[in-house]
């Protein structure tokens, strides 16, 4: 089996306040390009779309440009910038460090099915 397609045209784009991400679905592999938007923070964002407190859904994500601070449950914290590869697991809050629009790629199973209930759709 050979699939390619390309992020220029996403299969589908989930708009919350302040980000979007647009994704691609693959056999076995959504990829999404996520943009967020200075002042961006999950718990503000998404958590009243989503109804939950903190984001449920595990991420791995490649860091394209600008920062975004990771606070998870348990009580890590990270911050990540461009070149930074990251795995976040369910459970965390996330915010954009300053006043530089974050862009990352983020890739996993059924990615756009998860940002879509966080989006209530």
């Amino acid at each position: 089996m050979l699939e390619v397609k390309t992020v220029e045209k996403p299969d589908e784009r989930r708009d919350f306040p302040r980000g979007h991400p647009e994704a691609v679905q693959l056999t076995g592999l959504d990829f999404a390009v996520v943009t967020f938007e200075p002042g961006w923070r999950w718990s503000e964002s998404v958590g009243p779309i989503a109804g939950t407190r903190n984001c449920l859904v595990h991420h791995n994500g490649y860091v394209v440009q600008g920062r975004m601070h990771l606070a998870m449950d348990d009580g890590g914290e990270a911050e990540v910038g461009p070149g930074d590869v990251f795995v976040c697991s369910p459970g965390h809050d996330a915010w954009v460090v300053g006043d530089e629009q974050v862009v990352l790629y983020d890739f996993a199973g059924s990615m756009a099915q998860r940002y879509a209930k966080q989006s209530g759709r």
